[in-house]
């Protein structure tokens, strides 16, 4: 690394230094978005208190009507009402006027056999509103509300809702509205505050509690993808709490859509008109499982309509909400994006017409073979030309040790002569590695594969091909042996001892030999479809390395 490299590497750590003190000292937005709404609702209730004195009672009569609102509670049990779509399987309660009780994927199983249920155990007010009278007292609305639409169970064959109700004043209530297309795993909700716009504060809250449930057997990777985002015009932001902590995030301005994920599923808030979110939040809480809560502050004199998504994590399904939510969705860094989006989209088409995908991946990799054959031909001839000279580059070696300069000149000039490009078998390792990275990437998180067997001990493409638990951890390698990696590694190896040619240097072996020991410790924990791809692309590359001409023609 030189020093023009040195030097820039460290401006850039002074900026990301600086940058936060920098934003503290110039722009202090959050001391002033703390003052900004409580002023705010200041306004707000003189404005509401004018009318309220031209349209109902004086400021004493308010008073009583709060004391009506917690008389006018419901009192009645609790009710549960089953909705049953060719997607899911929903229980709502009444209690706070419509919390998800428990949300069943119909076409995704669990390790036990069972339908995913991606809400958490004992779920409390999931979908709750949060408003205040003009004294800025809450309102209570945590209560049983009358469900006035449907019996307790009914299957949605088309556009259905289910409607809460719950009286706060004489004659006067707050409406939950809520509706289902048996298609997709959307969820319209409507809050309809019509009747007590001039009773309470323009500004109401509406949140989501409780995060998603675990899904996957090893609860411990699945809660490495556990997250909460917000999406701000193009900005995305967001907050993963660490192990014994909370966490709060608090956001002023439009806001698009806010978004709970776990490894493959995803509950997201998308309000239908994002100018009128004032605020957003998102908190977080890491004790033996991790919880996210996101909220939206919002005025209630306008558009109170939200989407609701709960369902799986998969590409084309969040691409047609058009919010650009698939932005959450692990494609890896950003030029690896297109090329994991390229993967996925292919896998699936194939998929279509070859019902297991361990065979889709078997076909894969023969067609990526005779894709980048030209190149891997051209490689193995440059490397075989390499080993031919060896010698001579030995002889300048010796020559001109204690000459640096001069050797490599010498070098350089009988490569040249030769026709030989010393980084010419390194070039097809380097174009293939973005599609090597977007294959990790679709493997290990995309939902399309997940569960999906292949043959015998390979029930899941998705993760590990467990042979045998081990009763201890080793370090890097993990607390079971996978048979694919071993038959990837013992691969590698023999490939990498025909490309040397059987000649290797001291160095070349010692770095050959932790190579694949190293490979052998990390690719145990990779996905079992990605050992399979690597395997069937060595065992090609070795058929090749057999049948191709060493020589380019003409030599």
């Amino acid at each position: 690394m030189d020093r023009n490299t040195l030097i820039a590497f460290f401006l850039i750590a002074l900026v990301l230094l600086f940058t936060p003190k920098y934003m503290e000292l110039f722009s202090p937005q959050a001391e002033d978005q703390k003052e900004t709404f409580p002023l705010r609702e200041d306004e707000n209730r003189d404005q509401n208190s004018q009318l309220l004195s031209r349209k109902i009672t004086p400021t004493k009569t308010v008073k009583n009507t709060n004391e009506k609102t917690q008389k006018k509670t419901p009192l009645n049990t609790e009710k549960l009402t089953t909705i049953k779509t060719e997607l899911y399987t929903a229980v709502f309660s009444n209690a706070g006027g419509g919390t998800i009780k428990s949300f069943h994927l119909n076409n995704y199983f669990d390790s036990d056999g069972q339908f995913v249920n991606v809400i958490n155990q004992n779920p409390t007010q999931n979908l709750s509103i949060h408003i205040k009278d003009l004294d800025g007292n809450p309102i209570d609305l945590t209560g049983n509300w009358i469900e006035s639409t449907k019996p307790n169970r009914y299957t949605v064959d088309e556009k259905d809702i289910l409607e809460y109700e719950l009286e706060l004043f004489d004659n006067i209530s707050i409406k939950k509205v809520f509706s289902f297309n048996p298609k997709d795993y959307t969820i319209g909700i409507d809050i309809n505050f019509d009747d007590l716009k001039d009773l309470i504060y323009r500004d109401v809250r509406f949140s989501w509690n409780g995060g998603l449930s675990p899904s996957e057997k090893d609860i411990k990777d699945d809660q490495t993808y556990f997250k909460s985002y917000l999406y701000q015009g193009d900005e995305l932001e967001e907050l993963k709490t660490k192990p014994g902590k909370q966490d709060k995030k608090e956001y002023n301005g439009i806001t698009n859509w806010g978004a709970i994920r776990t490894k493959y599923f995803v509950s997201s808030i998308i309000p239908q008109d994002p100018s009128n979110v004032r605020s957003a939040s998102l908190s977080g809480t890491n004790d033996s499982l991790e919880t996210y809560n996101m909220s939206f502050t919002f005025d209630c004199y306008k558009n109170s309509n939200f989407i609701l998504y709960l369902g799986p994590l998969e590409y084309e399904k969040i691409k047609k909400l058009n919010v650009n939510l698939d932005v959450i969705m692990d494609f890896g860094w950003s030029f690896i994006r297109p090329v994991s989006k390229a993967v996925l989209f292919s896998l699936k088409r194939m998929h279509e017409y070859i019902p297991n995908y361990g065979v889709v991946l078997i076909v894969f990799s023969f067609l990526v073979k005779i894709l980048v054959f030209p190149l891997t031909k051209k490689s193995y001839q440059s490397t075989s030309a390499m080993q031919q000279i060896q010698p001579q580059v030995n002889a300048l070696r010796d020559k001109y040790k204690n000459d640096p300069q001069k050797m490599n000149q010498a070098t350089m000039k009988l490569y040249k002569e030769k026709g030989v490009n010393p980084l010419g078998g390194c070039l097809p390792m380097v174009l293939q590695m973005p599609l090597l990275f977007a294959l990790f990437v679709v493997f290990r998180t995309t939902i399309e594969l997940r569960s999906e067997p292949f043959i015998w001990w390979i029930k899941d493409l998705s993760s590990p091909d467990k042979i045998l638990d081990l009763p201890f951890t080793i370090p890097l390698y993990g607390s079971h042996v996978a048979f694919l990696p071993i038959l990837m590694v013992i691969s590698t190896f023999i490939q990498q001892r025909m490309m040397s040619g059987g000649i290797q240097q001291p160095q070349q072996k010692m770095m050959q030999y932790f190579m694949t020991g190293f490979f052998f410790l990390i690719f145990n924990n990779f996905p079992s479809g990605l050992n399979l791809y690597y395997t069937l692309f060595n065992v090609l590359t070795i058929a090749q390395q057999k049948l191709m001409p060493a020589k380019p023609k003409g030599t």
